[in-house]
């Protein structure tokens, strides 16, 4: 009897348990469902001025908490919209990133309004040796002669947007540098103007400036005189006390008295002991006479 009570309550409890997951489950599986929307988003990496199409577009479940202004839900509505941004993979597809209604592609779609588009020829140098990619800022700056034919240098132009380098409109995934022989750039009609005319007076070189800084900057530009004053600055230039040389005081020479002069002796005489001289028929000889007995 009591094993059979305890196989009840055993088999109630299972029951119980299955029950009370099962209507866990529904209960998470609506919240989720309700705490979603659809949205739009890029299927692969996309290049600003490109088309849009069903075919590049993906429709995810996105969280209501983090709702996007201005996404989209339906990417029929997207259907031959133009990007005027780059956008990658899994991106959500925004209004602020498209293109006016009837734009075409290419890079007049994504020129803003009012703006032009104009390229310039560079080399590795004035190209910041490859460094300028498309969506960086430079500064434009010229090199020629003033009024009085004297050479100066001079930035002309600020916070200038490079739409393009050569024929591309991505800096690429990686945004290696690529070296190139022409950078189109986003300006105004008068800085157009301005640009046209500064480089046939002189030679052009890119500034590329950070992506954070966009304070003006106000120069007077740099004559050679400039430079030959700054030259001449540096080099006369006070020494610090701490780098001067200091002079070391030399002790006064002691006078050195002249040695005694020590008259040469006089080699004594060789005196030598008295011979006599005996001569015996033709033979001649001496002999030398001794004092001693």
């Amino acid at each position: 009897m009591a094993n059979s009570r305890a196989t009840i309550m055993i088999g109630l409890s299972i029951v119980i348990g299955l029950a009370a997951v099962f209507v866990a489950a529904q209960w998470v599986g609506k919240q989720a469902a309700m705490a979603t929307e659809k949205v739009v988003v890029a299927g692969k990496d996309l290049d600003l001025g490109s088309r849009l199409s069903p075919e590049v577009l993906q429709v995810v479940d996105w969280p209501k908490s983090s709702a996007i202004k201005g996404a989209f839900s339906d990417p029929k509505l997207l259907d031959t919209r133009v990007l005027n941004t780059n956008v990658l993979r899994g991106e959500p597809i925004l209004d602020a990133k498209l293109a006016p209604v009837g734009a075409k592609g290419g890079l007049s779609a994504v020129i803003a309004e009012g703006k032009r588009a104009i390229t310039v020829r560079v080399n590795e140098v004035i190209g910041v040796a490859g460094f300028a990619l498309p969506g960086n800022r430079v500064d434009i700056m010229v090199s020629a002669q003033d009024e009085q034919n004297k050479p100066i240098s001079k930035i002309v132009l600020e916070q200038i947007l490079v739409l393009a380098v050569a024929q591309e409109t991505s800096a690429g995934a990686e945004s290696k540098p690529k070296v190139v022989n022409a950078v189109t750039l986003e300006v105004t009609p008068e800085q157009a103007e301005k640009l046209d005319l500064a480089r046939t007076v002189g030679s052009l070189s890119l500034v590329l400036r950070s992506q954070t800084d966009r304070a003006p900057v106000a120069t007077a530009g740099v004559r050679r005189s400039d430079l030959l004053k700054a030259s001449a600055a540096e080099a006369s230039a006070p020494v610090p006390p701490s780098a001067a040389a200091v002079p070391v005081a030399k002790e006064p020479a002691k006078a050195v008295k002249p040695a005694a002069r020590v008259a040469p002796r006089k080699a004594s005489p060789v005196v030598e002991p008295p011979k006599v001289e005996i001569i015996r028929g033709a033979v001649r000889s001496s002999m030398v006479v001794s004092d001693t007995p």
